[in-house]
């Protein structure tokens, strides 16, 4: 998505056991003078507030001021209200999204069939 300018460092994952409830980071611009903290969940049900409040503790204790939670699944509607009343910029980012996202990142997907739209060139019938 142009994050970062493509540099080598441009994001990082973070997600592990004690990862305080971040996941990765993306650098927003080639400087890194803003980051992007992320939170990926695979989910079974819908999300709720109470997950997306954690992760914006997580984001404070990060000093953070920008997040983007991903899900497989979707979110409720009160956590979605919550991600939007917050000072903090929260994304939320469902399963539907992100398949889009995927496909037009050409993330994670293979190509198997391309097809061409043509038209008529009606100068090559011309009789000039």
């Amino acid at each position: 998505m142009g994050y970062g300018g493509y540099l080598p460092d441009a994001g990082e994952i973070t997600g592990k056991s004690g990862d305080e409830g971040i996941d990765g980071k993306i650098k927003e611009d080639k400087l890194g003078l803003d980051v992007i903290y992320i939170q990926a969940k695979k989910w079974d049900g819908t999300v709720g507030r109470p997950e997306i409040h954690k992760f914006v503790g997580a984001l404070i204790g990060q000093r953070a001021k920008k997040g983007i939670f991903i899900t497989t699944s979707n979110f409720s509607k009160d956590a979605k209200e919550y991600a939007e009343s917050i000072d903090a910029k929260i994304r939320l980012i469902d399963g539907e999204e992100l398949a889009e996202l995927m496909i037009d990142y050409d993330v994670g997907v293979s190509k198997l069939k391309t097809f061409d739209t043509k038209k008529i060139d009606s100068d090559y019938f011309s009789e000039e």
